[in-house]
């Protein structure tokens, strides 16, 4: 129903108006080009479809202002960090009284010590460590899981996404034989053949899990409980079940990155619908936009982490910067989990949550389109494919770049912002009824003209 024709008139519309728009945006874009690679401090604020980067003057709870001073219901979050809201007033005094008393002591702090107990009652793992990010998280979990399991290679599912960690970038390729592993070829300077160490199959499937882990050589499963970063692809009935019992069978250590599906519910999506991993990785939104991430792990990991430990010779253990557990981290961590990550806070958002998905499904019937709406938690995204996916390869070859980059420009020039990543949409604490229902109208109207009514 919606024609290439249709997708180009409406891009090039709303690319004329974003220029006219946002002068100041194109003009400072300008400017930094001069100094910054590529024109920006870093590659990932190149990904939005927009004529240039908007550039963000201040945010605040669910809205955003530009430098031309345009206010836009912000639904991209930062991509998860803000996904509990912009400058949370807890975690803005937190931080404000900690600058003035020291940022980085590498020496543990009172607040250090309550924020263990706080991880562990929110998440139900008992051992706890601090990190700068999520990569840097997962990166020391496979290091630990190949040293005390003393095996080599780690399972990852096709189009996974985990962060800067090398071991994961292998992805199924299609080709005459069926469908073989390869390392990513847009790595740059990657040197290391990741297919002796990094063995990848697809999401959901039972037969090639059982198959993997039953040769006895996986250190671990590294996954997301939903996979959220190749569009949304839940976890088929008894799926992530039959991953845990064949994980305990096999000596292999389940591992969830909640970075995202900390949307799902408190506690993230393991703690509100199971199964329990043996690892556990929360990044971006858990110091409220502050660079850090934490890993959590069982008593029985624990243990075999300090076995390790005893034998091994003295240096560096390849885990850890200077930075990990700085003091601000802390505290920013610790107002959050105290005062913003809520269990009131998830009910606002998943109630929201369900009027936006409810109102997609609206436009979606009213226009007849062949396309579905998905969620994990607070997390939405429509997919303009009829089927849900069941595995990464389904969800890439849905995705339609040109008319989700033509929607996303349509309501960002409307005030609306999403994701520039296929369109997602997050819910905070902050965020209104009078946002999504704006962001409904807008999509509707949207489809209306790319349908030509």
């Amino acid at each position: 129903m919606i024609s290439e024709a249709a997708i180009d008139r409406i891009a090039e519309r709303e690319a004329a108006t974003f220029r006219a728009a946002n002068p100041k945006s194109l003009e400072l874009a300008q400017r930094a080009s001069a100094n910054w690679f590529q024109g920006v401090p870093f590659h990932w604020m190149l990904d939005w479809p927009s004529p240039a980067p908007l550039v963000a003057a201040t945010a605040q709870g669910a809205t955003l202002t530009t430098v031309d001073g345009h206010s836009l219901d912000d639904f991209c979050l930062g991509d998860t960090a803000s996904m509990f809201g912009h400058s949370p007033a807890p975690l803005a005094d937190a931080l404000a009284k900690q600058a003035g008393e020291g940022l980085s002591y590498m020496l543990p702090t009172e607040k250090g010590v309550e924020l263990g107990t706080m991880l562990a009652a929110m998440f139900g793992l008992p051992r706890w460590q601090v990190t700068t990010t999520a990569s840097e998280a997962n990166r020391a979990v496979i290091r630990w899981c190949r040293g005390i399991t003393g095996r080599r290679k780690i399972l990852i599912f096709n189009g996974c996404y985990h962060g800067a960690v090398d071991d994961v970038f292998v992805d199924l390729k299609a080709d005459a034989s069926g469908r073989e592993p390869r390392v990513r070829a847009s790595l740059i300077g990657q040197v290391q053949d990741l297919l002796p160490t990094t063995t990848v199959i697809e999401f959901n499937d039972i037969a090639a899990l059982e198959r993997e882990l039953k040769r006895g050589d996986i250190a671990c499963v590294l996954a997301e409980p939903v996979m959220t970063n190749v569009g949304m692809v839940r976890d088929a009935p008894g799926y992530l079940e039959a991953l845990r019992r064949l994980c305990s069978e096999t000596g292999t250590i389940l591992v969830f990155d909640e970075t995202h599906t900390i949307s799902s519910g408190y506690g993230g999506h393991s703690t509100t619908f199971g199964p329990r991993p043996d690892m556990m990785v929360i990044g971006k939104s858990i110091g409220g936009g502050v660079p850090t991430a934490v890993y959590g792990f069982t008593d029985d990991i624990a243990e075999r982490m300090a076995q390790l430990n005893a034998r091994r010779p003295s240096g560096h253990s390849g885990i850890g910067t200077t930075l990990s557990a700085n003091a601000l981290a802390i505290v920013a961590m610790h107002a959050m989990l105290a005062k913003v990550i809520t269990h009131d806070a998830y009910r606002h958002m998943l109630v929201l949550a369900n009027r936006l998905v409810k109102g997609i499904e609206a436009v979606i019937a009213a226009h007849k389109l062949a396309w579905h709406v998905t969620n994990v938690g607070a997390r939405v995204e429509f997919v303009c494919a009829e089927m849900p996916a069941t595995n990464g390869s389904e969800a890439r070859a849905a995705m339609q770049p040109r008319l989700e980059a033509a929607i996303h420009l349509y309501l960002a020039n409307r005030g609306i912002l999403l994701a520039p990543f296929h369109n997602m949409m997050l819910l905070s604490p902050a965020t209104q009824e009078g946002q999504v229902d704006r962001l409904l109208a807008e999509l509707g109207n949207a489809v209306v003209e790319l349908t030509d009514g």
